[in-house]
């Protein structure tokens, strides 16, 4: 029985086929929309965490309350926090970093882009405990003054002619000789920088005593809650204010995975309007389709017809709608997504995106069940009609 239920469903959206996928298309949008935008928020979280973990869980970094990464400027911490957070036991080192956006000069060429600065002396094990590679060169050993590692794409785009190992450049002015080249790490920021030794770069950028950020690498992840809270209480005491802020890798990533939460509910709310409007759609076609076979009710009803039967009819109907808009809809939002990762790779910007089959099938569960509950009015309605009625209507 539930087979014919089918084909006279099928054969009902056949014979109604333009206004079917025009219906169709509504659930189509929602659901695409509704997929994309999961998968690729999904993505950019797991690419976000994956970078932290690379860069390690036993950090704690302590800037100033108004810096905001590299390409800001903040004011409160000097060489003087970093002797203070080196006096704390329990740490392998303690690197003072400071980032300015400074003119690249090559072979008459001019760019820009941001310089990060560590003592030449911590740039193998910072870079080893990091897991920053590099592609060709070295690292910058200790006492070097004029040497710079840059990154993938800074070496291959910022000038007509790729930088190579040996090659000159000049940053503010100051001649340097590239040693390194980094792999790619995967954001256009990190392959677009520079980094050279920061006594170098307290001189071309007059900065004789300011710090940026203070990177912490502590001996055992078990300690790192009683570090952070000796670094905030040492800092409190010697500095006499709180303009400062102590973080772990792990609490950044958190604040950066609630964010990325609340705008993930945004994106799907609107996105579910779409949805919303799709599943309007096939309420209307569904009452359209019971007004113009008012009479094959009454003829169904006639010979026997159930009121159950036919409400299953026009439930499975409008369930199938659904269900193929969910099917076009859960390929176009991995289309989608899949083409946004290529979109971020040629831009510079590592988005990995995995295809979760649970939210495929979600997604076509979820159509089919938007689809049932649309019609179910308009089946409830059909089922009501009194046979009498139903044969007279015209």
């Amino acid at each position: 029985m539930i087979s014919e239920y089918f084909l006279l469903a099928i054969n009902s959206i056949i014979h109604r086929k333009l206004r079917s996928w025009l219906t169709i298309i509504g659930i189509i949008i929602g659901v695409a929309a509704i997929i994309s935008l999961i998968t690729i928020s999904r993505g950019l979280e797991s690419t976000i965490q994956e970078q932290f973990e690379t860069f390690g869980a036993n950090k704690i970094l302590i800037s100033s309350r108004g810096f905001q990464g590299p390409g800001t400027l903040s004011q409160g911490l000097t060489i003087d926090d970093v002797d203070t957070i080196e006096k704390i036991s329990g740490f392998e080192y303690v690197i003072p970093a400071i980032f300015r956006q400074a003119e690249i000069v090559h072979n008459k060429e001019t760019g820009f882009t941001f310089i990060s600065s560590i003592p030449s002396e911590n740039y193998e094990e910072f870079y080893e405990d990091s897991g920053i590679e590099l592609r060709e060169g070295r690292v910058i050993k200790d006492n070097e003054k004029f040497s710079a590692i840059i990154g993938s794409r800074a070496a291959e785009e910022m000038f007509s002619k790729e930088l190579r190992i040996g090659s000159k450049i000049e940053i503010n002015k100051q001649e340097f000789k590239i040693v390194g080249i980094l792999k790619e790490i995967g954001n256009s920021q990190d392959d677009n920088q520079i980094n050279i030794p920061l006594e170098t770069a307290r001189e071309i950028f007059n900065e004789p005593d300011h710090v940026d950020t203070i990177i912490a690498q502590a001996k055992s992840s078990t300690e790192i809650p009683e570090l952070q809270r000796r670094i905030e209480r040492e800092l409190e005491q010697k500095r006499d204010d709180t303009n400062f802020q102590v973080l772990t890798a792990t609490q950044i990533a958190e604040q950066i995975g609630e964010v990325l939460g609340i705008i993930q509910i945004v994106l799907v709310g609107i996105a579910a309007i779409s949805l919303i409007v799709g599943a309007i759609g096939i309420m209307n076609s569904m009452y359209t389709s019971v007004l113009e076979r008012t009479k094959d009710i009454g003829i169904m009803k006639a010979v026997g017809a159930r009121n159950s039967d036919i409400i299953k009819i026009f439930l499975i109907e409008s369930g199938l709608m659904g269900f193929v808009g969910g099917i076009f809809g859960t390929a176009l939002g991995t289309i989608v997504a899949l083409i946004v990762e290529q979109i971020s790779s040629q831009a510079g910007f590592l988005l990995i995106i995995r295809i979760e089959f649970g939210l495929l099938l979600f997604g076509l569960f979820f159509a089919f069940l938007i689809g049932m509950i649309s019609g179910a009015l308009p089946a409830y309605q059909a089922s009501k009609l009194k046979p009498v009625d139903a044969l007279r209507y015209e």
